[in-house]
C-alpha cells in the first residue's frame, strides 16, 4: 500500500546547506533554481528528464512554495544576485 506524502515535508531550509535557501528536501536543488528554469521556459517534465533524481511532486512543491511566499523570495533572489 502506498503511503501519503505530507507536502509540507518536500521543501526545507537548513542552515549551512545551499546558504540556508529553500530547497527540495533530500537534494541541493533550490527553489530559486526551479523558478529560474521555469522562467526560462523549461517545463517541470523537462526538469525531471534532466535531473531524474527529482520528482514532479518536488518541483511542483517548489513552485507552490514560491508563489505562497513570492514577495519574500523575490527579495531574497535579488539579494543573492
Amino acid at each position: 500500500m502506498q503511503t501519503i506524502t505530507d507536502i509540507g515535508t518536500l521543501i526545507v531550509r537548513t542552515p549551512g546547506t545551499c546558504g540556508g535557501r529553500a530547497r527540495i528536501a533530500g537534494t541541493r536543488i533550490t527553489v530559486q533554481y526551479i523558478i529560474n528554469e521555469i522562467k526560462a521556459g523549461i517545463t517541470p517534465e523537462e526538469i525531471v528528464q534532466d535531473k531524474p533524481f527529482l520528482s514532479l511532486a518536488g518541483i511542483f512543491s517548489a513552485l507552490a512554495y514560491y508563489y505562497a511566499n513570492k514577495a519574500l523570495l523575490d527579495a531574497e533572489f535579488v539579494a543573492d544576485d
